[in-house]
């Protein structure tokens, strides 16, 4: 079955070559001028991935992207910006965006990040099909990781994670114990993307914690490591 793509964007310039280009890759598209109606079309059409514009009429994209993020909508999101602003970058990733494009940008560089991002999400939609074997999992006293199936669980209570989180949560986990200084882990989870803004690594940091720290202020799992990076490792008992 084709992959649904919903574009959010007000240029209609930008629109119908988003959806030419995406059509001729094989996706089924749907399109919409702002952000109520994007924010709607998402929940309603269900697709596999948004494209989302930073700048719309009625919502903007952080604000569709936030309220998408708290009615627990996990669809992979990538987002567009006409301005390079770092600022701009980091609250889109902060709120749940996945990947981040500035305009102008070829529509043979969207296709292939959002290939990229798709074949990331296939695996949690593959997880769903299949039983875990328990040797499959990376395990940290309470967490329970399966690479081959980008889940994770937190006790017997599934941890809800982006895409990139998983892979921060999962290369922190693959090395256990070592110090990652911020630009390892910019380099091995982002690859190319966002070059030396560390902060990206800050802000994930941050989510992780949320989601498996009992107490945030104080964490046990992901410790940070005062002018060098973070450290994942088991919890030390009292």
């Amino acid at each position: 079955m084709d992959k649904k793509v919903l574009v959010v964007d007000d240029e209609q310039s930008i629109v119908t070559l988003l959806q030419y280009n995406l059509e001729q890759s094989g996706f089924k598209v749907v399109t919409a001028m702002d952000g109520e109606e994007g924010k709607n079309l998402a929940l309603l059409e269900e697709p596999d991935l948004i494209i989302l514009d930073l700048m719309l009429p009625k919502l903007d994209g952080i604000e569709v992207c936030k309220q998408l993020r708290q009615q627990k909508v996990l669809t992979p999101i990538l987002m567009l910006t006409a301005k390079d602003d770092e600022f701009d970058k980091v609250l889109g990733l902060e709120l749940g965006a996945d990947d981040y494009m500035t305009k102008p940008f070829s529509p043979r560089e969207v296709i292939a990040r959002v290939k990229a991002i798709l074949r990331r999400s296939q695996f949690q939609l593959e997880a769903k099909e299949t039983e875990h074997e328990e040797s499959d999992a990376l395990k940290i006293a309470e967490i329970k990781i399966y690479p081959e199936h980008y889940e994770a669980f937190f006790g017997e209570e599934q941890i809800e994670l982006t895409p990139k989180e998983f892979e921060l949560l999962l290369y922190l986990a693959r090395h256990k114990g070592r110090v990652l200084t911020r630009d390892q882990l910019l380099s091995a989870v982002w690859n190319y993307d966002f070059a030396g803004d560390t902060r990206i690594v800050d802000v994930h940091i941050s989510h992780l914690r949320e989601k498996i720290e009992p107490n945030t202020k104080k964490p046990v799992y992901i410790k940070t490591i005062r002018g060098l990076g973070y450290k994942l490792e088991e919890p030390k008992g009292e």
